[in-house]
């Protein structure tokens, strides 16, 4: 009675190390039960998008036998609807495998395999593991290794994600220039180590946040045409052992046109199996965003709390501090920035520690990245409503205008050592602001183009302006 409930709950698989029991229902098989057992390290478990990416893969492996006689119609059939089903989302249970795992990708790819498999066979009217029929190696494997199915499928989801990641920076770079246009007349104060510099607009520092987030997106261009190159027919070192020449060069044909991405083979797949230093270079470019996204942030929650700007309210800051409002969002985008930094610095040190022909550590640094960009893109979707939503703060003249470094203005036209002692002079004086001050000096016509925007903003220092004062001082 037992042995029959026992059978009723499980299947029995066998590989080359023996026989395991399966749980009946479940669409993996022993490869991917035996990984379940050997790497239980976190709660995280492989990105989605790299399966979705995956099962594009295996769907142009399964065509590309198919369209050559390497497989049968009827198995085809069954495969390509099993791929379908995963890339619509439709069996996400069935991939349950930590990120942190040994073999170079083996576990996730025989994953695949499994799944595909048992869904294949489901579809065809068989039960689960009726691999004589439908075989997760001889038939959905057939012509591939880990090694050069693993590092495509992880360039296709990284150019899943670029695409979404350019597109959001692209909106938070409009609502920075959109800001640039409506702060252009608001005079501040720039600051350099955090104190006092010479005038500005505010316009101009939102120009600056507009313009490095264009070169972020100009980053991510380049990357984009980096990776787009495979080794897909590679196999297992990438010299195309094992695997017909015809399929090699027909694979990656139908993988671009199923992905609609620009993606090529590489005319050195060793080269290409051995090394991802494009996929480094995309690290690269995260790295600088998330370091650019950083300062911006971090330069904005400085210029709410110098009142110089309102950020937008997003909650209550305090539990026991009654109409506290934390600049919440800025705080989240710097630990967003330092996990990617830090995922980046992993992923370097994982890449560098590979060996000879192929790249061990797969797994963890298509997690770290796939997490990168998708944090990276949740965030800055965030970003753009809440740059959108800026206010001026207290930025009225007056206020501007009581700096001393603001006399640094005068620096062109009397030198540097006069204009010292003005600024010595005015820290000893009552006046309540630079203008006063100026205007005692040297008269208002004089004060209001020293002061003017136009001066403020030249690029480098017209003498023109000042040709009467000049003469008057001869």
């Amino acid at each position: 009675m037992e042995k029959e409930k026992i059978n009723q709950e499980f299947r029995i698989e066998e590989d080359s190390l023996g026989k395991l029991k399966i749980p009946k229902d479940t669409y993996w098989g022993i490869h991917t039960q035996r990984a379940l057992d050997n790497f239980k390290f976190s709660n995280y478990k492989i990105p989605f998008i790299l399966i979705k990416a995956y099962a594009y893969v295996k769907l142009a492996c399964a065509k590309a036998n198919y369209k050559l006689g390497y497989l049968k119609k009827d198995k085809f059939k069954a495969i390509e609807q099993a791929c379908k089903d995963i890339i619509d989302g439709k069996l996400k249970d069935a991939f349950p495998l930590d990120p942190f795992q040994g073999g170079a990708g083996t576990s996730l790819n025989m994953n695949l395999n499994e799944v595909i498999a048992n869904r294949a066979l489901e579809i065809l009217g068989y039960e689960k593991g009726r691999y004589d029929i439908i075989h997760p190696l001889k038939h959905v494997n057939l012509h591939q290794s880990t090694n050069d199915t693993f590092p495509t499928a992880l360039k296709i989801a990284v150019l899943f994600l670029l695409e979404k990641l350019q597109d959001k920076i692209a909106k938070l770079q409009g609502a920075f220039q959109k800001k640039e246009k409506e702060f252009s007349d608001i005079l501040k104060l720039g600051y350099t180590e955090l104190q006092e510099a010479i005038p500005m607009t505010l316009g101009k520092k939102f120009s600056a946040f507009a313009d490095v987030l264009l070169r972020d997106r100009w980053r991510i261009w380049k990357a984009k045409e980096r990776i787009r190159w495979t080794n897909l027919g590679g196999t297992a070192i990438g010299t195309g052992a094992l695997a017909p020449k015809d399929y090699i060069f027909l694979v990656n044909e139908i993988l671009r046109e199923i992905t609609n991405l620009n993606l090529a083979r590489h005319e050195n797949p060793v080269s290409t199996t051995a090394f991802l230093d494009d996929i480094n270079e995309v690290v690269g470019l995260l790295d600088v965003y998330a370091s650019n996204i950083n300062k911006i942030f971090n330069d904005l929650r400085l210029l709410n709390f110098i009142k110089e700007i309102k950020l937008p309210s997003l909650q209550a800051g305090s539990s026991i501090m009654l109409g506290k409002v934390n600049p919440v969002l800025c705080e989240a985008a710097i630990q967003i920035a330092t996990r990617v930094k830090s995922n980046s610095l992993s992923i370097r040190e994982l890449l560098s520690f590979s060996t000879f022909e192929i790249v061990e550590f797969l797994p963890a640094i298509s997690f770290f990245i796939i997490e990168s960009l998708e944090l990276l893109t949740n965030l800055t979707e965030k970003l753009i409503s809440y740059v959108e939503n800026i206010k001026v703060g207290d930025l009225s003249e007056e206020n501007v205008f009581k700096s001393f470094s603001c006399l640094t203005l005068l620096v062109p036209i009397l030198g540097y050592e006069k204009t010292l002692k003005l600024v010595k002079e005015y820290k000893q004086s009552e006046f309540k602001n630079i203008k006063e001050f100026l205007e005692y000096k040297f008269g208002k016509e004089f004060t209001k183009k020293l002061l003017s925007k136009k001066y403020i903003l030249s690029l480098g220092f017209d003498k023109k302006i000042f040709e009467s004062f000049e003469e008057k001082n001869e």
